[in-house]
């Protein structure tokens, strides 16, 4: 979120504030299209209570920090970014454990209060920061803002090797069949919300934004719903893969469009 914050300046947001039709889709997309895509996977592939049970909920998770890492490498609006994931994860506290329970018959129980707080400390907190120091130290933090996204990376990285290890036997006792679901879901919501601003007549910038945002959602917050709200192994999958699928897909995607800069 620092590196991010580096990148941006406060007229940055002032733009964005001044047209919330994108934030509000971004949201739509993110709390609509991906956890209807959720659940009409799990129906069409006939998955078991637990498995649909787990990509429901992945599917209703907010957007993942690591958007606003794609969107920079893609050339899109970080801006935008930043506050798409931080409406969505405001939003989290009311429609995760809302749709969860709608979609798959099950309450989960979030602490909204510990919810607010981590988005304040690793969202908010840091990116002002960024935004801070670009705006009073320009000249200083040009010189190495170019290796930050690089790091974000590497952290991100780091961070999704943990849910994948927790499960490592199941994942390889089950095999492809774990796999198809969530490499579905986040290939039609990358798809779906790309396709859905270009049909609103959204720059390429902001059509891009919002398919990494709908693509790209915090699966270590559902790994860990998972973990907490459900006795259930198998709840928990879908959320592990859905770590590296999010992360190999939105990587690609963002590494694809950096290649084809925007005349925004």
């Amino acid at each position: 979120m620092l590196s991010m914050g580096l990148t941006l300046t406060f007229e940055d947001f002032k733009k964005c504030a001044k047209d919330p039709v994108p934030i509000g889709v971004g949201y739509l997309a993110q709390y609509i299209v991906k956890p209807l895509l959720g659940y009409g996977i799990a129906k069409a592939l006939n998955l078991s209570p637990a498995l649909a049970t787990g990509l429901i909920l992945v599917s209703c998770c907010p957007g993942g920090q690591s958007s606003n890492v794609a969107t920079y490498i893609a050339h899109g609006d970080v801006a935008l970014s930043v506050l798409m994931t931080t409406a969505s994860t405001l939003g989290a506290i009311v429609m995760t454990p809302l749709l969860t329970k709608t979609l798959a018959g099950a309450y989960i129980a979030v602490d909204a209060k510990g919810l607010a707080v981590s988005t304040f400390q690793v969202v908010l907190v840091p990116t002002l920061l960024g935004v801070v120091a670009n705006e009073f130290f320009h000249d200083l933090v040009v010189k190495f803002t170019a290796w930050l996204p690089l790091v974000g990376v590497a952290i991100t990285t780091l961070l999704c090797a943990a849910p994948c290890a927790q499960v490592a036997t199941v994942l390889k006792a089950e095999g492809v069949s774990l796999l198809l679901p969530v490499a579905v879901l986040h290939f039609a919501a990358f798809t779906m919300g790309y396709f859905l601003s270009k049909g609103l007549k959204f720059n390429e910038k902001t059509a891009r934004t919002v398919s990494i945002e709908t693509g790209m959602q915090s699966a270590a917050l559902g790994f860990a719903l998972a973990q907490k709200h459900f006795p259930d192994v198998m709840v928990s999958v879908p959320a592990a893969v859905s770590v590296v699928f999010m992360a190999l897909g939105g990587s690609a995607l963002a590494v694809f469009w950096r290649g084809r800069p925007t005349t925004d």
